[in-house]
């Protein structure tokens, strides 16, 4: 979850994750969600992973407005050593290293606890010590269930019936986490907070096929821009709720959260910077109408689809299934319209517009099934690389119909050069060897 409330191109960080030896981070002009609540009087708690950038102390969790941290900085690593290797690849070396601070210290002493159960203890342990005198922001960042695939064997007995190995492994990691948000549910009711406690629950992604996860039926899947990429399931619990129980299908986007929960705890998002998130809170309390209308989901000049385009048992995909489509002559004039060669994807309404390659393209079969991958139907002409969806009539994208909308592409290409003429260079420096974690035996701030 990012903290901010802009969409990426605002931030330079439109491409790709940090790495744990990239020279960067958030902006640190940037001001992040727990600086404003802290402000604004909250108690303010991280659990969990940070991957917003670690290579200078003024990036740490600490650094930008939590009151205290305890978790990882990188990506990932393993769940019960709490050990993350990476290639260096200047000094020809995989370097393995702990990752894993309390504040902003190394914190040892951890392994073979798995991280589940680490951080759920660490996020009751902030709920039973928290003095009531001031409000609560708990920010809980699982690990699960992000590759490696790990988990206690009980959790995975009763999916025997699952015979796709990793499929299984990841059903146990969704109980486990499944059973760690109940446990810190229940530690908020038991001391007294739940009854004016907002709980989010929220993914960032959409799930990747190569390690168990399923988007069945969307098509794509995490690192793409179709719908099985970038569409995360979530949920909202609150005695505030005055509508609960209901499900909303409503335009609502990462960046939407800083304005909404800071609106709520009456902070003030006082900033030099324009604000791309909406507060959402009436669509979600009462039910009433987003006023998001719009969802710019990325532009990345840079991007590169890094895991295979395939699935276990592999599949051979023709070749005009795994290449970037070629160049199209845009409906606007190409001396002042969107470049349409570039990864990028808009909606508007129910519209979907999507350039360049947008990712692996295939539909991933249903879980437990034993049909093949379907494979991507052909654009409308061999050199496409304009493609415009109806989302609400066909959230699996299967019905590409440009052709049939001429104006609404062209609306959306201009809306995806007037996102593009705002944008920041990219940040994506290269890896500085002066981060081998050898003489610390972990992993973090070097510059």
């Amino acid at each position: 979850m990012d903290f901010d409330e802009m969409f990426r191109i605002h931030t330079g960080m439109q491409h790709q994750i940090i790495w744990p030896c990239q020279p960067y981070c958030v902006p640190l002009e940037e001001k992040l969600l727990p600086e404003l609540l802290r402000a604004a009087g909250y108690a303010t708690h991280m659990v969990g992973k940070w991957h917003l950038g670690m290579f200078r102390k003024e990036c740490l969790p600490t650094r930008r407005g939590f009151d205290s941290f305890f978790g990882y900085l990188t990506e990932y690593e393993d769940y019960y050593t709490h050990h993350r290797c990476y290639p260096l690849f200047e000094l020809n070396v995989t370097r393995c290293a702990l990752d894993l601070r309390e504040g902003e210290e190394v914190a040892p002493g951890y392994d073979g606890m798995y991280s589940t159960h680490l951080f759920t203890q660490r996020a009751t342990d902030v709920i039973r010590n928290h003095d009531h005198k001031k409000p609560l922001f708990l920010y809980l960042a699982f690990q699960a269930v992000h590759a490696p695939l790990q988990v206690p064997e009980r959790y995975t007995a009763p999916y025997s019936f699952i015979r796709d190995p990793q499929r299984r492994l990841f059903a146990g990691m969704v109980s486990a986490m499944d059973e760690a948000v109940g446990n810190v549910t229940e530690a908020l009711m038991a001391h007294n907070l739940w009854n004016n406690t907002v709980l989010v629950f929220s993914s960032d992604n959409g799930a990747q096929t190569l390690m168990g996860g399923s988007n069945w039926p969307l098509r794509g899947r995490k690192w793409s821009l179709w719908e099985g990429g970038v569409r995360a399931v979530g949920l909202v619990n609150s005695p505030l709720l005055e509508k609960p129980g209901v499900t909303s299908r409503e335009l609502i986007h990462i960046t939407d959260w800083l304005p909404t929960l800071l609106n709520l705890a009456k902070g003030s998002a006082e900033r030099t910077t324009s604000l791309d998130g909406f507060d959402v809170w009436k669509t979600i309390s009462k039910g009433m109408t987003s006023p998001r209308l719009e969802i710019l989901h990325n532009i990345d000049p840079l991007y590169i689809d890094i895991p295979p385009c395939t699935s276990d048992p592999p599949h051979t995909l023709l070749p005009d299934l795994i290449h970037e489509p070629r160049p199209v002559i845009s409906r606007v004039n190409q001396s002042d319209g969107f470049n349409v060669h570039i990864h990028a994807a808009i909606r508007y309404r129910e519209w979907k517009l999507l350039t360049g390659y947008p990712g692996c393209p295939l539909w991933f079969p249903k879980p437990g099934s034993t049909s093949g991958l379907q494979p991507s139907p052909p654009c409308p002409t061999k050199e496409a690389a304009v493609r415009l969806y109806n989302i609400e009539q066909d959230p699996e994208e299967r019905h590409e119909v440009s052709a049939l909308n001429p104006r609404m592409v062209d609306f959306l290409l201009r809306r995806l050069q007037h996102y593009q003429s705002g944008s920041k260079p990219i940040i994506f420096p290269d890896d500085d060897p002066k981060c081998d974690p050898a003489p610390t035996g972990a992993w973090g701030p070097w510059a």
